[in-house]
């Protein structure tokens, strides 16, 4: 059983009632120290000479964790839990988002502007000359948020309710990192046809849409359609900006290693929408050995059971996970969690780069092969070298929409990644710092400016 770290997604807050006596707040903190949790806030909330009154929040490392944490407290003499708290929960309570007037409507004259008669003027003005619409509304700042709800997060097809959290909180990352005006837009349905039908059919509010969490191979052909058939840029996260991310952070790992991509083998475990986006951006970055496997081992151009992007990187050697990572440089994981064990890690060739970003339980735990590679990251934000798409598309869609793109081309993801990168000086990489943290302010302008760049140097810039 992997033995996760206390987190504050599982975070609680137990608000409990004690004697006021020297050694009972004592008596609490051992019981939840010996249970595992991990300490965060203790407050006072009410004191009188017999009693007080606390909070304490705690991070536990799941719900049955939590759980456990909250009886080995019930079961202590003379303490009283009040009341538990989920933290997680209560910061979702009501929704995350919300819209907001930019203006004030004080009098009637400002009434009279912003809605009728005067906005009548905007909608002829709109209507004679369409690309008044970026000048004139929100289009100019506004991306939907698209998903079906078919492969949320690492939970599988929870439906467009149970996405919806997720698309929330997408939109608070598009605001709070690069100041864009995003809106979750959940569809009723997996088929192909109506999601890119619905998202034609919406589009014109939008200066952009970024699809998430739906699931291969359809975003495949749901992103490539959209694409040609609007002339807005369309980013399907899951692909790009896994792929943008785990590029930067290649580069700044193979030059601690002291290796070139063009000479590296690089293994990647999972050929979904993530696994195929960053192969096919590692080779348009010089990466020429890429071997990849799934759930059934290397894929192979002796199996019959590949689908079109499959195929595209089928090698002929065959054989499983542990047979592809045998002299490999670097492997990626974007799986399942414990698929690599030390012994593969210690198969490969020296100095290995190690990805396992499976979330929230990663390929391999770093703590078993901390003696065994030159460099470690994985999706989590409690190790070193967190790998988080954050990075990518707020800095992307800031710039796309600044210079009006038309579309998203592999150009602009290369300089994107090259900017990340770029962010780490080299007197301070070192193999727990290749990557940039999320909450760096540089990393959204870096990447708009680099994205604006390649663009215009392909003509596809609109202004």
């Amino acid at each position: 059983m992997v033995n996760l770290t206390p987190n504050p997604s599982f975070s609680l807050t137990l608000r409990i009632q004690l004697p006021n006596q020297a050694g009972m707040l004592a008596a609490v903190t051992q019981a939840i120290g010996a249970a595992g949790g991990s300490f965060g806030q203790i407050d006072v909330i009410e004191q009188t000479r017999k009693q007080m009154t606390r909070d304490i929040t705690i991070n536990a490392s799941s719900a049955d964790h939590a759980d456990a944490i909250v009886t080995a407290v019930r079961a202590l003499d003379q303490i009283q839990v009040i009341n538990v708290y989920d933290r997680t929960f209560s910061l979702h309570r009501g929704g995350k988002i919300s819209v907001q007037s930019k203006l004030p409507l004080k009098s009637q004259d400002q009434l009279a502007m912003a809605y009728t008669p005067g906005v009548g003027r905007i909608c002829t003005a709109i209507a004679n000359d369409p690309e008044q619409v970026y000048e004139l509304t929100v289009k100019s700042n506004m991306v939907a948020i698209v998903t079906d709800g078919s492969a949320v997060l690492g939970l599988g097809n929870l439906g467009p309710m149970g996405a919806l959290p997720v698309m929330e909180g997408k939109a608070m990352l598009f605001k709070e990192f690069a100041g864009i005006d995003a809106f979750p837009i959940c569809l009723a349905t997996q088929e192909t046809d109506e999601i890119i039908a619905t998202v034609k059919n919406i589009s014109p509010v939008f200066g952009g849409i970024n699809l998430e969490d739906i699931s291969a191979p359809r975003c495949f052909e749901i992103e490539a359609r959209l694409q040609q058939e609007l002339d807005i840029p369309i980013f399907h996260d899951d692909q790009h900006g896994t792929a943008i991310v785990s590029l930067a952070a290649l580069m700044n790992a193979l030059k601690l290693v002291k290796k070139s991509k063009e000479q590296i083998k690089l293994v990647i475990n999972g050929a979904g929408a993530a696994g195929v986006s960053m192969a096919r951006l590692f080779r348009k970055a010089g990466v020429e050995q890429i071997v990849m496997c799934d759930s059934r081992g290397i894929l192979s151009s002796s199996r019959s059971d590949l689908n079109d992007q499959k195929r595209e990187f089928a090698v002929v050697q065959s054989g499983s996970l542990a047979d592809a990572m045998v002299g490999a440089d670097v492997f990626m994981g974007v799986s399942a969690p414990g698929v690599v064990t030390p012994g593969m890690v210690k198969s490969m060739a020296a100095d290995p780069i190690v990805f396992a970003m499976a979330n929230p339980i990663p390929e391999i735990q770093p703590e078993l092969v901390s003696e065994d590679v030159a460099v470690m990251a994985t999706g989590r934000s409690d190790y070193p070298n967190q790998i988080n798409n954050v990075l990518a598309f707020p800095g992307i869609f800031r710039g796309a929409l600044d210079c009006r793109a038309k579309t998203m081309s592999i150009g602009m993801f290369l300089e994107a990644a090259e900017a990340i990168a770029s962010l780490i000086k080299p007197a301070d990489l070192h193999k727990e710092y290749i990557i940039p943290s999320v909450f760096d302010e540089r990393v959204a302008p870096t990447v708009s400016a680099a994205v604006q760049h390649a663009a215009r140097a392909e003509g596809i810039a609109g202004n």
